[in-house]
């Protein structure tokens, strides 16, 4: 029989509405935050003090939000996050806007976007179970493709949108907007989980720190998904690196301001058009071949070490974010399928933890890396680890072998207040 197509599922739709709405909202804030603490203290480190204060809440408290999705009802967990977010963005949009006093104070924004990154910890980690409680896991996991896919293609449009529309707000009313924008898109999001229903395993009663065990047992009993977080984390840290380090060397030495922004663009579009395939194709080997075609983003960095001509740096970017653009929703299906659904949300929120951890370190280590020996050499390394990192799983029989023709059971012995005790499926 042919699996329901997600979008049949009104479920899945009222999911979906709400996510690209949030997804746009967010994709507008960015833009709008360095504008609007640019305006208030004109200081560089007061952008990175607001940036931190979203930032480090959200990494500490990435695997205490598992362990709460993981726990209990993911949709109302997704649900009051939402409030929460919407709360925190109208406080900064209303602040600059002027309607606590005479102007925005630092340290008001400061305060709103720790309790937004607080909150975010506890969302993150509540998708995988959301489209896992809602979408079918059958027939190979087609149904459960077609939606991952679906929300990586919304991702993707909205990261390539967000920029345009932020700065039609900006200059139309300026920053507070975009923010109060965002909040709307929260209470719009709420407003749709209200009337999802999710499938969910109960977990037996245990600690915190036992959950949090357990949860991390998961990850590391399965040798394909901690050796592919392990490369993702390099990824996402040569990343940091790439966009440290690369507009001075693209605005220097390759034309300027106007090719750092066709870099951009390229990556946006490749994106996009990375994640339109991932809902048809089902390669045999789904995490071999999406960590290999990571291992491309060894290309720009390595183009961008020797200065090469903008055109091939273009297009090498635009290749390696399809391959993330691709990587995204086939990674997100086999989790799906693979991990027990009574710890998904735990498993996921370790994936968050390494994936956000690394970024912040190559944001650090980029500038006096560069100082000390140029910005080709930390380029260079870069470029190394990726490809090695990404391609040597594939020496990984984990690797190898995992597919989405179906759930696999716990890895860890089914006794009383473990992850792995047996259930109801979530499909």
């Amino acid at each position: 029989m042919t699996p329901t197509h997600p979008l049949r599922l009104r479920a899945f739709r009222l999911l979906f509405t709400g996510r690209v709405l949030s997804l746009l909202g967010d994709g507008v804030v960015p833009a709008a935050l360095v504008i609007a603490v640019t305006r208030v203290t004109g200081d560089v480190s007061a952008l990175a003090l607001v940036l931190g204060c979203a930032m480090v809440p959200r990494l500490l408290l990435l695997p205490l939000g598992g362990v709460v999705a993981d726990r209990f009802d993911a949709r109302r967990v997704a649900l009051t996050t939402d409030l929460v977010r919407c709360a925190a963005q109208f406080l900064v949009g209303a602040e600059l806007l002027g309607a606590f006093g005479d102007g925005p104070v630092l340290a008001h924004i400061a305060v709103a976007e720790a309790v937004g990154g607080a909150a975010s910890a506890f969302a993150m980690p509540t998708q995988a179970p959301l489209v896992a409680g809602i979408v079918p896991g059958s027939g190979e996991g087609e149904a459960r493709r077609k939606a991952n896919a679906l929300m990586g293609v919304a991702n993707s449009a909205t990261r390539l949108c967000g920029p345009g529309l932020a700065a039609a707000l900006i200059w139309a009313a300026g920053p507070g907007l975009a923010f109060m924008l965002d909040a709307a898109s929260f209470a719009v999001s709420a407003a749709l989980l209200t009337a999802v229903r999710v499938e969910r395993v109960p977990l037996p009663r245990a600690s915190v720190l036992t959950d949090l065990k357990e949860g991390w047992g998961e990850v590391r009993s399965r040798d394909w998904y901690w050796t592919s977080l392990v490369a993702h984390a390099t990824w996402n840290g040569a990343a940091a690196v790439l966009t440290t380090l690369g507009p001075a060397v693209v605005i220097s030495r390759l034309g300027g301001e106007g090719v750092w922004f066709w870099v951009l663009e390229a990556g946006a579009i490749g994106l996009v058009l990375g994640s339109l395939p991932a809902a048809r194709l089902r390669p045999r080997r789904p995490v071999m071949v999406a960590n290999l075609g990571l291992a491309t983003y060894a290309l720009p960095l390595a183009l961008l070490a020797m200065a090469a001509p903008a055109p091939l740096l273009i297009a090498a970017y635009g290749i390696a974010l399809a391959a993330l653009g691709f990587l995204t929703p086939v990674w997100e299906t086999v989790v799906q399928q693979q991990v027990p659904p009574q710890a998904l949300a735990r498993v996921t929120s370790y994936d968050w933890l390494l994936s956000l951890a690394a970024m912040p370190a190559g944001y650090a280590l980029a500038p006096p890396a560069a100082a000390a020996w140029g910005s080709a050499v930390p380029l260079w390394v870069c470029a190394a680890l990726v490809a090695v990192a990404c391609a040597a799983t594939a020496a990984v029989p984990g690797v190898r072998e995992v597919g989405v023709s179906g759930p696999a059971p716990s890895a860890s012995p089914a006794t009383p207040g473990t992850a792995g005790k047996p259930g109801p499926q979530a499909t």
